[in-house]
């Protein structure tokens, strides 16, 4: 199975130019830039015109729409066969995925929650039977060097990815460290586009081999910047 990743395009999905092919578009949060389902509209247009078979949206801090008016952004982004998981999954091609939009509390964004005991609580909903995990946020130690100095990501995640052990791990949400890293059985890859002045991710996914392969991994920083 070959995955089209990306997060963080902030409304700027039209400076992406053409998508890379594949079988599963994800998009893995902040569609958006200040939440409303008037920012969604045209986004959601943009994610079903896609040719891609399969494609799945997770919500993101910026996407306010979806945590205060959920069934509405879902009437506006679920149409022609884009599936919205929220503490949830679903199997594509034999390929368990399961998507989770919350990441530690920052400002008064959509999605927060206190670390600690809040978010090793949604932690614990994600399946011990899974291929590929989407979440918003980063777990501590992959992905997760912002601007400032130390780790941004959740130290909860990272122990329930541990113990899970998925093939691949899909987040975005720190702009400044997009790539791929491996710990264990488990590939990492944080899609930022850095409101896309970064590119699609793209990997195979091999449930036979239990192999994950980054086909295209763009630089960590845009060389624009």
């Amino acid at each position: 199975m070959r995955i089209v990743a990306v997060a963080d395009t902030h409304t700027f999905e039209a400076d992406l130019g053409v998508i890379p092919a594949g079988d599963v578009f994800v998009h893995a949060g902040d569609l958006l830039r200040g939440g409303s389902l008037a920012e969604l509209a045209p986004v959601a247009a943009w994610i079903r015109s896609l040719p891609h078979r399969h494609k799945i949206v997770v919500a993101g801090n910026h996407d306010a729409c979806f945590e205060t008016r959920r069934a509405a952004a879902k009437a506006c982004a679920l149409l022609e066969g884009v599936t919205y998981l929220q503490d949830s999954g679903v199997t594509l091609d034999g390929v368990r995925f399961w998507g989770s939009p919350w990441q530690p509390a920052y400002n008064d964004w959509a999605f927060n929650l206190p670390r600690g005991a809040p978010l090793a609580a949604k932690w614990a909903e994600i399946p011990d039977a899974l291929d590929v995990l989407i979440t918003h946020g980063p777990p501590q130690g992959h992905g997760d060097r912002g601007p400032v100095e130390g780790r941004e990501g959740c130290e909860d995640l990272r122990r329930r990815v541990r113990e899970v052990e998925p093939l691949l791990h899909l987040f975005g949400h720190i702009h400044q460290d997009g790539g791929v890293t491996r710990e264990g059985a488990t590939t990492f890859a944080n899609v930022t586009t850095w409101e896309c002045e970064r590119g699609a991710t793209v990997l195979d996914v091999d449930l036979a081999t239990r192999a994950v392969v980054g086909v295209v991994v763009p630089p960590r920083v845009s060389p624009r910047r």
